[in-house]
């Protein structure tokens, strides 16, 4: 069977839909926006009913555009956005927690002396980024009734019925035993889990149902995947070595490991990239909490007018001026691990302009991409050979250069801008048809720019020096 398939990307501040036909590429699009709630305390909601519809509206407005009917949909999510939820009705019990949720940080308080061994058993440290802690917290403060999982479980009950995630959306949880791919007893038993009806762990490719969700027609939903492991997909980074990394909401670096876990002592996690045809795939996972959600900081302070302003605003200035900005505005993920810890900006004078703040910026959220890159590399026993970018700051020259100057490797940034959906639309048609190899079926990913380093190595390591005397400040400063 062959033709377009419908490829959804369901986001934190909005889903994504595209019409992919093998042939002649993305032939629709649709988008719908999401608002999550941030509320003081370091809470994040989102209605789940708002999750849903926008997974419906993108999804039609694709189709409307493309014209056409397609042969499958793919599904993308979150990771780790949690709720609860009634499987016999499909009726939400509680808000969706997004995965920037900080709540289940008493969870994580209480359940400190098993982290070790949870993080030998999942390869995930003890957070509440991850699902588990936010699971617990739900079902001691909100609601005993129902099923709590992934929102991906719920879109894809409300879609067709089915009750599954994929493995990589699984392997986000903290509840999924690693090296068997399937839910640990041990971990659920560690945060009170145990009588809970969890979904079926399937593979990213399969036949999980129909829907109707999106007109007249059954469509088969064909594919399930996590956002940055269908990002890393997308991009090509099918064997070790290479990494990718997105910058979105915000900046998630993800390097493939292949066939077994690499267990390292960097502070990334690791995880699933995705399992096809029953074999398992693993990756690194390094993220950086706020990226373009900092640049939306800028805007509502009034220093730019949005994103596009970060290169015409930063080239009015040769550099930061002395400024140092470590983007901590929802804490410190990967490789230090360090939630309770917030954003700073020093070196600031009566001469410090608009453009030292952007400039500043950028060189944060890059330096935090270094470590990761770093990070990945100890743990691989080698440097990185490729770092292919996306997401939407890849669209500022200023950040690119930067990441390319403070890493001193070429960057290159992925002329598709919707990486995800393009992935998770690619796993979608090998469950269409799953005599074909992955490498048929992505797209073709040449990339739009390569930032070379415009700094030599030691002026690199001088900039990199000071981002990394500011976060230790900020660690000395915080209480562990």
């Amino acid at each position: 069977m062959s033709g377009p398939v419908l490829a959804v990307d369901q986001g934190t501040s909005g889903t994504k839909a595209l019409v992919i036909c093998p042939e002649r590429g993305v032939i629709g699009t649709g988008a719908a926006p999401v608002r999550p709630r941030h509320l003081p305390g370091g809470l994040v909601e989102a209605d789940p009913a708002e999750l849903y519809a926008s997974v419906v509206v993108a999804g039609r407005r694709a189709l409307e555009q493309a014209g056409e009917p397609v042969v499958a949909v793919g599904l993308a999510n979150q990771g780790e956005t949690v709720l609860a939820w009634d499987p016999a009705t499909g009726k939400p019990l509680t808000d969706a927690l997004v995965w920037q949720d900080r709540r289940a940080e008493s969870v994580c308080a209480e359940l400190a002396p098993h982290a070790d061994a949870l993080r030998h058993l999942t390869g995930l440290p003890l957070d509440p980024y991850f699902a588990a802690p936010k699971m617990a917290w739900i079902r001691r403060h909100l609601t005993r009734n129902g099923v709590v999982t992934t929102s991906d479980a719920w879109l894809v009950h409300r879609l067709t019925g089915a009750y599954v995630t994929d493995a990589a959306t699984a392997g986000r949880t903290q509840l999924l035993d690693l090296d068997r791919v399937d839910w640990s007893p041990a971990a659920l038993d560690v945060f009170g889990l145990s009588g809970e009806r969890l979904p079926q762990v399937v593979d990213a490719s399969g036949h999980f149902g129909t829907t109707t969700a999106f007109g007249d027609a059954e469509i088969p939903l064909t594919g399930l995947l996590v956002d940055q492991q269908a990002a890393l997909l997308a991009q090509r980074i099918t064997e070790p070595g290479g990494a990718k990394c997105t910058y979105g909401t915000g900046a998630f670096l993800l390097a493939h490991t292949g066939a077994t876990p690499r267990r390292g002592t960097s502070g990334l996690v690791s995880c699933v990239a995705w399992r096809l045809g029953g074999r398992t795939s693993y990756c690194l996972d390094g993220q950086v909490y706020t990226a373009a959600s900092a640049v939306r900081w800028l805007t509502d302070l009034g220093v730019i007018s949005g994103a596009a302003d970060l290169d015409p605003v930063g080239s009015a200035v040769p550099d930061s001026g002395g400024v140092t900005f470590v983007p901590a505005l929802a804490g410190l993920a990967a490789p230090w691990w360090r939630g309770d810890v917030r954003g700073s900006l020093t070196g600031l004078g009566l001469d410090t302009a608009p453009g030292h703040l952007v400039r500043a910026l950028c060189e944060g959220i890059a330096a935090q991409v270094v470590e990761l890159a770093d990070a990945a590399a100890t743990d691989l026993g080698a440097p990185l050979t490729t770092l292919r970018v996306d997401g939407g700051l890849t669209r500022s020259a200023l950040l690119m250069q930067t990441q390319a100057d403070l890493l001193q490797r070429p960057v290159e940034v992925a002329e598709l801008p919707d990486a995800t959906a393009l992935g998770v639309g690619a796993v979608a048609r090998l469950g269409v048809d799953p005599s074909r190899a992955i490498d048929e079926v992505l797209p073709a990913a040449p990339p739009s720019a390569v930032y070379e380093p415009g700094i030599g190595a030691d002026e690199a390591a001088e900039r990199l020096a000071g981002f990394r005397t500011a976060v230790a400040a900020l660690l000395d400063r915080a209480p562990a």
